[in-house]
């Protein structure tokens, strides 16, 4: 193999784990709510999607500015999420786990028509809050807004992994996925559990649209990225926190590497058979608990 072939392979392998970690908010919002009451959330595509759509409308639609914008994205879906929690899901808890996943893959539908709409089909841009320059290292050019966007996930991922290792909420969010009965006999609310975990994850739904955004702009379509993060929880297990990171960036590598030597046909299926071929061999996934749910 050349020295340029090389180059090549370590740009495409930067560019393809920074694409991924657009995946590993999403993911880490799949997860909370998984670990602590057992709902398998099929609408967080569609909760980044609104959240992108809400940032837009608060920095260019009413002309607030950016910092206004991220505020109310994340308020806003900060109370899209917990809605759906005490509106719906609250009143179902118990039930089988397929009327679960009905209900929430319902509710996406919902929030896409409603954003379809209230903004048209259209490809909207957001503000260039990332930037576009490019960024060198040696001889590697990496695109400025993944870069960027990487930073921002980085920081955002940190910053959640502390509040979910060292809080007090932390610690009452970890002990409820553990044991909901024993949580409880020792004084933790766990309803407050289960809203604490939906309003985070919206919110980091809403930043992973707002930099999914920033990249590509805002459709209605961006839920479907919904798909691309499932293949990450499945391939994390479902439970693992640190997990849905490692396999967020995993999975945006082998895509972006799939498509680089073996065309955009190939990028659009082979990463999630290498993801069930795992999932056969390992089918609580990379890094998740001997803990099965059968959906």
């Amino acid at each position: 193999m050349s020295d340029q072939s090389v180059l090549q392979f370590i740009e495409y392998s930067i560019i393809g784990i920074a694409s991924g970690s657009i995946y590993v908010l999403a993911a880490l919002g799949f997860v909370i709510i998984f670990k602590s009451s057992s709902v398998f959330n099929f609408a967080m595509g569609e909760m980044m999607m609104f959240g992108a759509y809400l940032f837009f409308m608060a920095d260019q639609q009413l002309g607030l500015g950016w910092m206004a914008g991220l505020a109310a994205a994340f308020a806003g879906s900060a109370v899209l999420a917990l809605a759906i929690e005490r509106g719906l899901l609250r009143h179902l808890l118990g039930r089988p786990a397929v009327v679960l996943v009905m209900v929430t893959l319902g509710v996406g539908s919902i929030i896409r028509g409603v954003a379809a709409l209230l903004w048209g089909p259209n490809v909207l841009q957001l503000s260039e809050i990332l930037p576009r320059k490019p960024i060198f290292i040696g001889e590697l050019l990496i695109p400025g807004k993944l870069a960027w966007g990487f930073v921002g996930v980085s920081l955002i991922a940190a910053g959640f992994v502390a509040y979910y290792r060292f809080s007090r909420a932390g610690l009452a969010i970890r002990a409820t996925s553990s044991d909901q009965v024993t949580a409880e006999g020792l004084g933790i609310n766990i309803r407050g559990v289960f809203s604490l975990t939906w309003i985070l994850a919206g919110m980091l739904a809403a930043a992973s649209g707002i930099i999914a955004g920033s990249v590509n702009g805002v459709t209605p379509q961006l839920g479907l990225v919904a798909f691309n993060v499932l293949a990450v929880v499945m391939l994390a297990g479902m439970t693992s926190v640190g997990g849905a990171c490692i396999a967020g960036l995993l999975i945006g590598w082998m895509e972006t590497l799939v498509g680089a030597y073996l065309g955009a046909a190939w990028q659009n299926f082979l990463p999630y058979l290498v993801v069930l071929l795992v999932m056969v061999v390992k089918p609580t996934g990379l890094f998740g608990e001997n803990r099965i749910e059968r959906i």
